[in-house]
């Protein structure tokens, strides 16, 4: 496909998506999705009274609050709207689809079909859709990491003028501070700025810019970010208290433990039935976080005892399948990179995966139910997915004119999955309570 074809695929693709989420922010229900009424307790709290409250006063107030301030600001300003917030969201979300763009952009600017590829993959993903929907912290999180990926990803990581170098170092730092302050895992981004800012400084042998940029970074994360958890360490005695009463209704939750083969099975039910109770599905983390990503799994959208229901997320999961290959192939190609010392872009991307798989696990291992699996919560990826799986993907598509054809079909057919499974009361309508029902007299 030449690049005028693209672009007018992409403008017809980007109008489907964009009024898909502009229809769930009117006809999703406000109190529904993660967490969104205990969400919704919190910002009317805070529309009276600015004060931040005690981590454990509610289910939402131990979350980093900058989300919730802000949207508590929105409506005092525009009165309770509730439709307001979905629609923030919806922008959110749109914002990191223009950083995923930019940095295939500044990747490849010459190659304008892969520009476009990327942002239509974050506009096609499930999860993303969802949380363009629900009122939730996911996608403000998931923009202030791409703005760090966005500052630090530069093929001359080290190489430029050291005032460029610390003001980007700078620039990332606020907002890896901005993405502590909306989620713990903007700690992740932080890190992994850090880490490839020491490699780059030892690789090419210039430990004091480096440090320069490594002092930009970290002050300027620590002071905008650091004081919520330093609060919560001299209120609570730890930067991210555990266990709260509020959250004792999860304790209950199946599976209740965890072992290491949870995280290697991967079940064939993940395809056949996705959806997280499923008996089989149940206790594997990887198969429960794809189905998650990829389609409805907890059921916020979708009927749970629909059979039609069930073959399109088979369909989904299966089509889901290219893209996901896509970008572990992409990865492999940028840890090659890396190794060759020619990754300066990779590294940071490379290293903000492999921080969020591992924190993912441990975070999983120590909450072991069904209700954390939340594909939402790989959304800081978002970059990472959008770079590597439309390198790989055009690559492949290259290969001929049947596999363009191939890889163009499986990608038109999974856009129009996304579309029939995240349009809220679309195709499928969803009357039950949202979620599944996980014990005879409660829903998650």
């Amino acid at each position: 496909m030449n690049a005028a074809r693209a672009a007018v695929a992409f403008g017809l693709a980007a109008v489907v998506a964009i009024a898909v989420r502009l229809h769930n922010a009117s006809a999703y229900p406000a109190d529904w999705g993660f967490d969104a009424a205990s969400n919704w307790q919190y910002i009317h709290a805070l529309t009276n009274s600015w004060r931040l409250p005690p981590v454990d006063a509610a289910w939402s107030t131990g979350d980093p609050p900058l989300y919730f301030y802000l949207c508590a600001a929105l409506l005092r300003v525009a009165g309770p709207k509730p439709a307001l917030l979905p629609l923030l969201n919806a922008l959110l979300g749109l914002g990191v689809v223009v950083a995923g763009m930019a940095l295939v952009r500044r990747a490849a600017p010459a190659d304008r079909s892969r520009t476009l590829l990327a942002g239509g993959l974050l506009l096609f993903l499930p999860a993303h859709i969802h949380m363009s929907a629900m009122v939730n912290e996911e996608l403000l999180a998931a923009l202030c990491t791409s703005l760090v990926l966005l500052a630090v990803a530069r093929p001359g990581l080290a190489a430029e003028p050291a005032p460029a170098d610390l003001r980007r170092a700078l620039w990332a730092g606020l907002a890896g501070g901005l993405a502590m302050l909306a989620k713990p895992s903007g700690a992740l981004a932080v890190a992994a700025a850090a880490g490839a800012y020491a490699w780059s400084g030892w690789r090419q042998r210039a430990p004091r810019r480096a440090a320069l940029q490594l002092a930009a970074l970290l002050g300027a994360a620590l002071l905008v970010g650091g004081w919520f958890y330093a609060r919560n360490q001299i209120t609570r005695g730890a930067p991210l208290p555990f266990g709260l009463p509020a959250h004792a209704l999860m304790f209950s939750m199946p599976p209740g433990e965890r072992a290491w083969l949870d995280y290697v099975r991967i079940p064939l039910a993940t395809f056949g039935d996705p959806q997280l109770l499923n008996p089989d599905l149940l206790r594997s983390v990887w198969g429960s976080t794809y189905a998650a990503v990829w389609f409805d799994a907890h059921r916020y959208f979708l009927p749970s005892d629909s059979e039609a229901v069930r073959h399109l997320g088979t369909l989904t999961l299966l089509l889901a399948l290219l893209p996901t290959c896509a970008f572990v192939s992409g990865m492999a190609h940028g840890a090659r990179r890396c190794l060759r010392g020619a990754g300066g872009a990779d590294l940071p991307l490379l290293l903000l995966v492999l921080f969020t798989a591992s924190a993912y696990a441990l975070y999983t291992w120590r909450n072991p139910w069904f209700a954390v699996l939340k594909g939402t919560a790989l959304l800081g990826l978002s970059l990472p997915y959008a770079y590597y799986a439309s390198e790989r993907l055009l690559a492949w598509a290259r290969r001929g004119r049947l596999a363009a054809l191939g890889v163009a079909t499986c990608l038109a057919a999974l856009a129009l999955c996304a579309v029939l499974s995240c349009t809220f009361n679309g195709v499928f309508e969803r009357r039950q309570v949202p979620g599944l029902q996980w014990a005879a007299s409660e829903s998650e």
